[in-house]
């Protein structure tokens, strides 16, 4: 009987304690992020909205300002918890968007100015960016014709999960099909030196809002320039802000300004503008589908992008928000850039989730991936 009874108790002991062990990770967590990259900027009409609403003394000046407008705010753009449109949005934007006086967005800046940025402020900036760093296996040795992909799907703006999933299944099939290897994170913390030299190619699924510390930023910068691959896809170079200048100059080379919403997604004919490049490979001259079409500020072929794709604006309606003027005349939809040793490719179709399964959006993307990955002839070609 007493042999019995310590049996249980050894039992019972042995169960806590891996309790215990399961609990402590989950507990006490990654250590908390104190490297955000605007986690000591002043309150400005340029700061993030969602800095502003998550201050009580911020929020303030904006309810001043703008009376009434922030409780008509959808959920999706009031949100102070991520993803949300507050975190790609300022106030300046906001006021824009509705059409309203520039002096206003000036006494809201210089009112904002005013206050102090408290250590709450600063622990509620960071909150939205982690230092989770998951635990993977090394992935298989592979050959050169079989790059190691790292997916980032994790998104602080907008989230729009039919297309990120369907991006996400268009990635592993092609995977599959040509036996590459891959890992798929939602965690900033992903993104550091040790976990990049693990990979050939790091994807950015429709990556919306701003992820990443100061140190990851630097991380994937050094990785890129060293001669690592980026491959982006649509909602990745479609916010209305961005606040890390070094991803939407250098990298992507181009800004959102906006898409059409007269009807949102249209109709319209892709061109390929150089067939000889081994992105284009295999592509048709062109081709008609339907997808939100993005429009930019100016052409990445001005920022020394290599153009792949662009949209025959005569083929659909580029008018947005409010008759907003989207038509750039030269419009690039696809492109290839060389940053230091690296190689990106955009491809800012894929709103819609039938586009990642179009079989030359596919083939644009496949083809992507392996050209970013340092494969095929061509490994930056100089700017039409």
């Amino acid at each position: 009987m007493r042999t019995e009874l310590r049996r249980r108790v050894h039992a019972r002991v042995q169960a806590l304690i891996a309790a215990l062990a399961l609990a402590l990770p989950a507990a006490a967590g990654a250590a908390p992020v104190t490297d955000c990259p605007l986690r000591n900027a002043p309150f400005s009409a340029g700061s993030p909205l969602i800095d502003l609403l998550l201050s009580p003394a911020a929020r303030g000046v904006l309810e001043r300002h703008l009376p009434g407008a922030l409780a008509k705010f959808p959920p999706m753009f009031a949100s102070t918890r991520a993803p949300s449109f507050a975190a790609i949005l300022t106030a300046k934007e906001l006021v824009g968007y509705g059409r309203g006086d520039p002096a206003v967005v000036a006494r809201i800046d210089a009112d904002l100015r005013k206050l102090p940025v408290t250590p709450a402020d600063k622990l509620a900036r960071c909150e939205r960016y982690d230092n989770d760093d998951p635990k993977f296996a090394a992935t298989p040795a592979t050959t050169k014709d079989q790059p190691r992909l790292l997916i980032m799907e994790k998104m602080t703006g907008f989230r729009d999960a039919p297309g990120v999933n369907a991006a996400h299944a268009a990635f592993e099939a092609m995977a599959k099909r040509k036996h590459w290897a891959t890992f798929t994170t939602t965690s900033g913390g992903t993104i550091n030196p040790r976990n990049l030299g693990e990979f050939d190619v790091v994807i950015w699924n429709n990556v919306s809002g701003d992820i990443l510390t100061l140190a990851q930023r630097r991380a994937l910068k050094a990785f890129v320039e060293r001669g690592g691959g980026f491959v982006a896809v649509h909602g990745s170079g479609g916010d209305p802000v961005y606040f890390w200048d070094w991803y939407a100059d250098t990298l992507l080379g181009a800004r959102f300004i906006g898409h059409p919403l007269a009807p949102q997604f249209q109709d319209a004919r892709v061109v390929i503008d150089d067939p000889a490049h081994p992105v284009a490979q295999g592509l048709p001259a062109s081709w008609t589908m339907k997808d939100e079409w993005y429009s930019f500020r100016t052409s990445p072929r001005v920022s020394g992008a290599h153009v792949i794709a662009r949209l025959d604006e005569g083929t659909y309606s580029p008018i947005g928000m409010a008759g907003q003027q989207l038509r750039m005349g030269d419009h690039p939809i696809a492109w290839t850039r060389c940053v230091g040793r690296g190689r990106m490719a955009y491809s800012a179709i894929g709103h819609l989730p039938a586009s990642y399964s179009e079989p030359h959006v596919v083939s644009l993307l496949e083809n992507a991936v392996v050209w970013a990955a340092g494969n095929g002839q061509a490994a930056c070609t100089s700017p039409k």
